[in-house]
């Protein structure tokens, strides 16, 4: 017998108990649950964990094969261990030195030369994130979520064989099943030396050692923050794109902050491909790349290739087909419907392995939170994924919800849209004389009354607390007027939003010039 779920009035689920042929008590020695949970990243867990918190039994499955270069890490996912607490946390380490660089304009005596020390930062970082580890085993086992460290596949419609490491084999059954998977970096196996000597974002926060002068291969914002962090660490930076930056953001925002990069340090080599990587006789790896413009071949010298080119779902390996479930034949992600379900109505698909869902931590956790109290009951709300916010962090910030200025007039008519926009100098850049050319606000509007607000896109430091903040009023529905009737605190950047009286369409100046 087992416990089952069934969808009653406003979506919800109620649960019965019946037999499940194979299933939930199939085999002797089967583990049986309400729910299973494969993967143990940001999404899964935090299902896992709503889940057992309502009553039901509950276990997570969870794996991680090492990099190529053999990088492993611990129970958390992505964000936790190779992403964005790693990443966030060697972005502060740069920031702290720029402002040693702006100290002694404050009155700040520092000694000169300043010098950054990478195996003491990476072992304060790596300690920190081995922390979430285990803090993420102490919540699984304080809510009674089972936990195996094992490799999963399907077996059939509701049960998982999972391997553990020592090649222990377990089968484990559930009424419902989550897969929570996530992605990995894509290593373009094409190129000649590419997986032999490169690394990715599995690697870079795991290093023990500076990865010295490093070339980034990639224009997505994992690598425009990697190359921007490592820049700010003093270390020699080249990023080398085919085409054009952060692709599926905001063109001239994404334009603002490659100029700002470049103005600070970071080169590029624009409109160009890697062709091969050969290891020297030194230990450096030379890059041959052609320029696809002139069709002019070169080369350079690198300590450390980076490979940013974007990220493949981690479903290879689940024996999806013996579950019936169907994947993108374009991207391999899972298909999904509104409520998480696959093509087989029992097992849900969540975070960077559902196809169409934006591949952000806030997102999968709250889709998992969500499904999880479906599944018990205790509400029938569906994610929302309108009106997201995220940032970059690159080292000029760059935060934005909503819509892009192209795909506002791709969605509405650029006759319907108003921009309203300025540049602005952060008071913080004044004394030091920083550069503030890249400083930028715009919000997306539509032009007639009321003036929805579309989107807002701001570039400039702290942005993430920002956005945050205008991602309510957006959320909720906020016009221009409403925007512009909000009090600033002052003095902030973020007052700079409620003072956007310029539209692109007048042709005056939006450099703001004062208080």
């Amino acid at each position: 017998m087992a416990m089952a779920a069934l969808r009653g009035p406003a979506g919800r689920f109620r649960w019965r108990v019946r037999a499940v042929p194979g299933g939930a008590r199939g085999a002797a020695g089967q583990q049986c649950y309400d729910l299973l949970v494969i993967g143990g990243g940001s999404g899964g867990l935090a299902c896992a964990k709503e889940a057992a918190q309502l009553g039901k039994k509950v276990a997570v499955v969870d794996y991680v094969e090492p990099s190529p270069r053999g990088t492993r890490w611990g129970l958390g996912g992505t964000c936790v261990n190779v992403g964005c607490i790693p990443k966030k946390l060697m972005h502060q380490a740069a920031l702290l030195g720029g402002s040693l660089h702006d100290a002694s304009h404050f009155g700040w005596e520092v000694a000169q030369p300043v010098r950054h020390d990478w195996r003491k930062m990476a072992e304060a970082v790596q300690n920190y994130v081995k922390s979430l580890n285990w803090g993420h085993r102490v919540q699984l086992q304080d809510r009674k979520v089972k936990y195996f460290n094992f490799k999963a596949s399907f077996v059939n419609k509701h049960t998982v064989c999972g391997v553990s490491k020592g090649g222990k084999e377990a089968l484990l059954s559930a009424e419902h099943i989550v897969i929570a998977t996530g992605g990995r970096p894509r290593y373009p196996t094409h190129i000649e030396g590419a997986l032999e000597y490169g690394i990715t974002s599995d690697d870079i926060f795991w290093l023990k050692e500076s990865p010295g002068r490093t070339l980034v291969v990639g224009a997505s914002y994992v690598a425009l923050e990697c190359a921007g962090f490592l820049t700010g660490l003093g270390l020699d930076t080249t990023v080398m794109m085919r085409s054009v930056p952060l692709r599926t953001f905001d063109q001239q925002m994404a334009s603002l902050v490659t100029n700002h990069m470049a103005s600070h340090g970071t080169r590029f080599l624009r409109g160009c491909i890697p062709l091969k990587v050969e290891r020297l006789s030194d230990g450096q790896l030379q890059v041959t790349w052609v320029d696809l413009a002139s069709d002019r071949k070169d080369t350079g010298t690198f300590d450390t290739v980076l490979w940013a080119v974007g990220r493949v779902p981690e479903t290879g390996s689940l024996n999806l087909e013996k579950a019936g479930v169907r994947t993108s034949p374009d991207s391999q992600k899972i298909l999904v419907d509104a409520q998480e379900a696959t093509s087989i109505p029992h097992i849900y698909a969540i975070g960077d392995v559902a196809e169409g869902r934006p591949e952000l931590t806030p997102t999968a956790i709250m889709a998992g939170r969500l499904l999880a109290q479906r599944l018990c009951g205790q509400s029938s709300d569906l994610m929302d994924y309108d009106n997201v916010p995220t940032t970059v962090f690159t080292p000029l910030e760059y935060g934005c919800v909503g819509l892009s200025e192209e795909e506002a007039v791709a969605r509405h008519g650029e006759d319907s849209v108003e921009v309203y926009h300025a540049y602005y100098k952060p008071l913080e850049f004044t004394v030091p004389e920083r550069d503030a050319s890249q400083c930028y606000i715009k919000m997306v509007c539509l032009r007639e009354p009321p003036r929805l607000v579309l989107g807002l896109h701001f570039l400039g430091p702290n942005a993430g607390e920002v956005t945050q903040g205008f991602a309510l009023g957006i959320k909720c529905g906020a016009s221009y007027e409403q925007v512009m009737r909000t009090v600033g605190i002052h003095p902030t950047c973020a007052e700079e939003v409620v003072k956007l009286r310029i539209s692109k369409r007048s042709g005056l100046d939006p450099t703001v010039t004062g208080c």
